[in-house]
């Protein structure tokens, strides 16, 4: 798979609705991967969405999720950029620019689902997501 940039949406608690609305805009196939389906231990997670894609005929992919716990939700600051695809020195090399005079809030690591994944803002208060998919995934 070859690197991507696209928006990620960030919502409070209404991710699913969001992204049903937003594949009946532009059509395409859609995922949505719940708390739950990762082993969250609080019932009012279960059924919120950790992370959704849409891909559309159009060549477009928006992605989004419901506020993960521990982070708030803030209208008008709750779209990043994520950059993903599987070419770790690639997908590294840009986390390490990026990082530069900027703020990690999640190290760049392995996750529960079993990808390597970073969140910081940079220098100029834009927020950044990186995802480094693992082999056979």
């Amino acid at each position: 798979m070859t690197s991507r940039l696209n928006p990620y949406l960030s919502f409070d608690g209404n991710a699913r609705e969001a992204m049903e609305f937003y594949r009946q805009v532009f059509g395409g196939d859609l995922t949505l991967s719940t708390f739950g389906e990762f082993g969250t231990d609080d019932p009012t997670l279960a059924d919120k969405v950790m992370h959704g894609m849409l891909e559309t005929p159009g060549g477009y992919t928006l992605m989004a999720s419901d506020t993960a716990p521990g982070m708030q939700h803030v209208p008008g600051n709750n779209v990043s950029v994520s950059v993903s695809g599987d070419d770790g020195n690639e997908l590294r090399g840009y986390w390490e620019k990026l990082t530069v005079g900027g703020t990690v809030s999640v190290p760049l690591a392995k996750q529960m689902w079993g990808d390597e994944f970073g969140m910081c803002v940079d220098r100029f208060g834009i927020g950044w997501l990186v995802n480094i998919s693992q082999p056979g995934r």
